[in-house]
């Protein structure tokens, strides 16, 4: 409560909230759009592959360029602004541009989508979670309580997107631009409060790294060690679940209408679980370690991939994308926890944009063209199994390279809460 007071926080959470709506009304069914013959693009997965190569590439070119500038701007909206305003255009863009681009020159459609999708969403998302991850400092409030907003927007459209697309994905795609609208209002409207006069420092670009400073952490061999693990594992995991399980699961069912509408009320309660488990995870982290929770993660979505390739009934398969939601939780707060630990803390960003969000990018690239033709040779399932056999491999690598929590410790101490001792009765 004490939070609703304080007004930065309310304007981080309110562009959290609107940023992810505008954002999740379309993604959480862009892959469906793209294959989809009756109501999509009927694109074959080779297609959808390399569009989604193409997307990381410019998000990685993007990120680099939203990460340097944000640094020489500090607490300034500028960049937030211009991502707003093309959040505000995703509906004339995708339906007057994008779409008859990439159904006549698919190329040029899919190089000048990569460009408009990154500086409007997906290096947007990292661009303004970095500047509220700022403000929290300045302005003296919890990151984690306004980024929970993001994940409640999120929830939100994805409950109503599945029922839009099926009338017509062009309702998405106006939703997306209605609430960017909403976004940019407040960005150029709401203020900045005052830095308070006790604030030490307001030099806070250090969130945000350089361009120098990642390519010079490029010579540990540790961070090669993380990289290897998360090429294995998440970049794989990454395609199988965007480009691959939409159209997978919405195939299960009588009608793809049908399984459109239940994917997006399953992927909305799956990501109210999804921030749930946020607030679970610290405290498994501190019972069990931040190895063993990590390596919990990789078995979770292993077991996810699994059953994707094993069945076919909706109904498993809707518990089976469940696991999504504590699968995100297990990788992604103990990756950033395992670089404070076995890396210098005053490069906790850097590490976990270089060895977690930039890999991830570059693997996508290599990766998504590639599986996307494994998959238009094989079908979907053989192709789960290939993707499961490769986390399999990184679960075997991760027991064995990385770091116990107690081993070569650079950064912050981790330390576990002690058992509660057991009292007879």
């Amino acid at each position: 409560m004490q939070a609703l007071k304080n007004p930065s926080y309310l304007q981080s959470s309110a562009t959290f909230l609107l940023f992810f709506a505008s954002w999740g009304i379309w993604w959480s069914f862009f892959q469906i759009w793209l294959t989809n013959e009756e109501q999509g693009l009927g694109f074959s997965g080779t297609q959808v592959g390399t569009l989604y190569s193409i997307n990381s590439i410019g998000t990685l070119v993007v990120m680099l360029f939203y990460g340097t500038t944000q640094d020489r701007l500090g607490l300034k909206k500028n960049l937030a602004v211009l991502a707003s305003v093309i959040m505000a255009l995703t509906g004339p863009f995708m339906i007057w541009v994008y779409q008859p681009l990439l159904e006549s020159n698919f190329l040029l459609g899919a190089v000048l989508g990569s460009v408009v999708l990154s500086f409007g969403f997906l290096a947007a998302a990292g661009l303004l979670e970095a500047i509220s991850e700022r403000y929290s400092r300045v302005y003296n409030f919890e990151y984690g309580q306004a980024r929970m907003w993001g994940s409640i927007g999120y929830a939100l459209v994805a409950l109503a997107a599945g029922f839009l697309f099926t009338i017509n994905p062009h309702i998405n795609f106006w939703l997306g631009s209605f609430f960017g609208l909403l976004c940019l209002l407040i960005q150029v409207f709401w203020k900045n409060e005052p830095v308070p006069a006790n604030t030490i420092a307001v030099n806070v670009a250090d969130a945000t790294p350089g361009i120098r400073e990642m390519v010079g952490l490029l010579k540990l061999k540790s961070l090669w060690a993380v990289i290897g693990f998360v090429f294995l594992s998440w970049t794989f995991y990454t395609v199988f679940d965007q480009q691959m399980f939409p159209e997978f699961y919405t195939n299960l069912f009588e009608t793809q209408e049908q399984g459109q509408r239940i994917y997006g009320v399953l992927n909305s309660v799956q990501v109210f679980v999804e921030a749930l488990m946020m607030g679970i995870v610290p405290l498994i982290m501190r019972r069990f370690g931040v190895k063993t929770t990590l390596m919990m993660g990789i078995g979770v979505m292993l077991v996810r991939i699994l059953g994707c390739a094993l069945f076919t009934d909706p109904v498993v398969i809707s518990f089976v994308k469940m696991l999504h939601a504590p699968e995100v939780a297990l990788c992604i707060l103990p990756v950033f926890r395992y670089f404070t630990l076995h890396f210098n803390p005053a490069l906790s960003a850097t590490l976990y944009m270089v060895g977690f969000q930039i890999a991830s990018q570059i693997g996508n690239v290599i990766l998504s063209p590639v599986l996307g033709s494994v998959r238009d040779s094989l079908g979907y399932q053989p192709t789960f199994f290939i993707v499961a056999g490769v986390v399999a491999v990184a679960f075997i690598y991760g027991l064995f390279i990385l770091k116990n929590d107690d081993e070569q410790v650079d950064g912050d101490p981790f330390v576990r809460q002690p058992k509660r001792a057991r009292v007879a009765a």
